[in-house]
């Protein structure tokens, strides 16, 4: 059954995806940058729908009273494509992913990405790209977007832990905003190159912001990565193996879904 609901999934991706991708390259040339943004957002909550009524997976968010009222970087863990495509339904201001620019040439998946205000970094800069990555970043948190990486760069399985990269951290400072790390267990629902799917619950952990002024990109970093880990053991600990005893916030607002 299991098979069968996920090849129903992968059908929905490809009968709905290429139609709804055609719909937005004819309405983003008449539409402005914001509006094109929460057209496209609206394939992700469809998915998200779809996802609850065909596999059963839901999710709960807790610590949302901790996003900010300003610009912002979310760093978060990477177990799935569930996070990828749910945060832009899930979160109250438009996302700007960074993403490698030769995604723009992927057939209308990356065609629609190319007519979003995202960041895109050209590896063949060499050192000139993180500074067009700070540009581009910078100016659409001053439009009132919010920029999003994973620290770990790839997916994670769950019970793991990959390395954390200091690039986020990097442009957080660099921009002086904070950081707001984010941790989940989507990797149950979703794991990492499984064509099957599973039923239940994602939980979606948001901490407090992370000042970055007067700290260095490495002090961040180990910030960053000390508060999600720890946080995927309380929310996540039989994948760990230990007992849930990490710290955590035992008073944290949460909404299901």
């Amino acid at each position: 059954m299991r098979f069968i609901r996920s090849l129903l999934l992968m059908f929905y991706f490809v009968v709905y995806t290429v139609p709804y991708a055609i719909a937005c390259f004819i309405a983003f040339p008449f539409m402005r940058a914001d509006k094109r943004y929460w057209m496209a957002a609206g394939w992700c909550k469809s998915t998200i729908v779809v996802l609850r009524h065909l596999i059963g997976i839901r999710y709960t968010i807790q610590g949302m009273e901790n996003l900010p009222n300003g610009p912002a970087v979310l760093l978060s863990k990477h177990q799935s494509a569930w996070e990828t495509l749910a945060f832009p339904a899930l979160m109250p201001r438009p996302l700007c992913y960074v993403f490698k620019r030769e995604l723009l040439y992927v057939p209308f998946f990356g065609w629609a990405l190319g007519l979003l205000k995202m960041v895109h970094i050209d590896r063949k800069q060499g050192r000139d790209a993180f500074v067009s990555v700070t540009r581009q970043g910078r100016a659409r948190m001053d439009e009132g977007a919010w920029v999003i990486m994973f620290p770990e760069g790839t997916r994670t399985r769950v019970g793991t832990q990959g390395k954390y990269k200091t690039g986020g951290a990097r442009f957080a400072v660099a921009t002086g905003a904070p950081v707001v790390p984010i941790a989940h267990n989507a990797g149950h629902v979703w794991p990492r190159n499984s064509f099957i799917k599973y039923p239940g619950i994602v939980t979606v952990s948001i901490g407090t912001p992370i000042e970055t002024a007067g700290r260095t990109p490495e002090e961040v970093n180990a910030l960053v990565e000390q508060w999600i880990e720890a946080e995927m053991r309380r929310i996540d600990p039989r994948a760990y193996g230990a007992p849930n005893t990490s710290p955590g916030r035992a008073d944290a607002a949460s909404a299901s879904r």
